[in-house]
């Protein structure tokens, strides 16, 4: 998350982003599970009858998977935003950015694009605008918008769901010190990329997505969270960590002492310089 800071070898959003097209109508809230569909020669494959969004992709991906689910020509779930008329937060803009909410959507023969995406936003504002999210919201000073956007950086940044509360406060304390926030995974967004190395260059791009370059939050969240992810934007973990990384899978450390984060650094990158294929 740090410059300097390698980017942790864990779980991101786009290990996340697998296609999920599911032929039940069982109801899997954030987890991508995929069903194969088994036909004899001569039957005609099945289509699917529900479509599983999962936790942190981005709408880039949740439109190419729409419009894979109906079998429309690539580019056609976008362009059908216009049409929607989605009931956004003033502050989208007309951005569908982290609410389209991940869950199993059902799939008729006449569903279109537009009621899928009316049906996730819907989703989505039924879930953020109730308590205890909005109370949550307005209790740490900041309205629904804000706090989805956190939660689509700590769903992003967080290598468990037993990591968000903790990447949450960092968030936190970082802002309110009035540090650049400086997470990977808004140049990957920026940069419509999923990497595991961030370089110096990366840092520099001009981009309102840099969060090592711009002050605050991003201008529209980067992914679409789950709820988990936007409870812990509203109730952060309490500490005074400001870095965090994880040096192997189920060891991410968090620290307020820059120093100490330098030393897990070096550790993450002699582990992983270890794991590298020897030429």
């Amino acid at each position: 998350m740090q410059m300097n800071t390698p980017p942790r070898s864990t779980i991101r959003l786009t290990r996340r982003g697998r296609l999920a097209l599911i032929a039940t109508g069982a109801v899997v809230a954030g987890t991508a599970v995929a069903v194969p569909l088994l036909t004899l020669d001569d039957e005609e494959p099945k289509k699917p009858t529900s479509l599983v969004i999962p936790e942190g992709w981005r709408a880039s991906q949740i439109y190419a998977a729409v419009d894979k689910a109906l079998e429309l020509p690539p580019g056609t779930t976008r362009k059908s935003l216009d049409k929607a008329n989605l009931k956004l937060p003033i502050d989208a803009e007309g951005n569908p950015e982290g609410y389209l909410f991940p869950a199993t959507y059902p799939l008729a023969e006449d569903t279109t694009p537009e009621a899928l995406l009316t049906a996730m936003v819907d989703t989505a504002n039924n879930r953020f605008n109730r308590a205890p999210i909005a109370a949550g919201a307005q209790r740490n000073a900041m309205n629904v918008y804000q706090a989805v956007t956190i939660a689509s950086i700590v769903q992003a940044e967080a290598a468990t769901k037993a990591d968000m509360g903790k990447v949450a406060r960092v968030i936190f304390n970082r802002l309110e010190r009035g540090m650049p926030l400086q997470m990977d995974s808004t140049i990957n967004y920026a940069l419509n990329r999923a990497t595991l190395k961030t370089t110096l260059d990366d840092t520099r791009i001009d981009s309102p997505y840099n969060s090592y370059q711009r002050m605050g939050l991003p201008p529209t969240p980067i992914d679409n969270p789950g709820e988990e992810a936007v409870r812990a934007a509203i109730s952060p973990a309490p500490g005074d960590w400001l870095y965090f990384v994880t040096v192997k899978p189920g060891d991410t450390r968090f620290t307020a002492d820059y120093a100490e984060h330098q030393r897990n650094v070096a550790e993450f990158n002699a582990q992983q310089k270890s794991q590298s294929p020897r030429r």
